[in-house]
Formats: structure tokens, C-alpha cells, sequence
């Protein structure tokens, strides 16, 4: 199959394509390729969290917001 055919499939089977894809890529074991700047986000946040921790929102607090925000 080539991409223009990929392409021209109904979106619920490129969402069963996508979902097989993923779940390949997730059994593989091999560690995701991460860009720079996807490193360097996550060091500043952490950084960042680490020099103001009353900042921060426990589990609990983040999924009370979740629940708020989905009702």
C-alpha cells in the first residue's frame, strides 16, 4: 500500500491504522526520540518546580481540576 492509497482510506480505519502503529511503537521497548527543545522545555520545568514547590498542584488538585473542567 502507498500513501496515496494510506490517504485515501475512511478515517476509521486510518484511526485503526494509527492506533496498531502506536501500539507497535509502544511494544518495541526502544526509547522515543525526543527534539532539543522538548529536553530543554522539560529541564526549565523541572528546574522551575524544583525552586518553588508550594507552587506546585498535587495529584489530587490536578484531576479536581480535570472533573471541574469536563462538567
Amino acid at each position: 500500500m502507498n500513501l496515496d492509497e494510506l490517504y485515501g482510506l475512511p478515517i476509521g480505519e486510518k484511526l485503526d491504522l494509527v492506533e496498531r502503529l502506536w501500539d507497535d511503537i509502544g511494544a518495541s521497548g526502544e526509547p522515543l526520540p525526543l527534539p532539543e527543545w522538548v529536553k530543554e522545555e522539560a529541564s526549565r520545568r523541572l528546574t522551575e518546580m524544583k525552586a518553588n514547590p508550594s507552587a506546585n498542584l498535587t495529584e489530587e488538585e490536578v484531576w479536581r481540576r480535570v472533573d471541574l473542567s469536563r462538567g
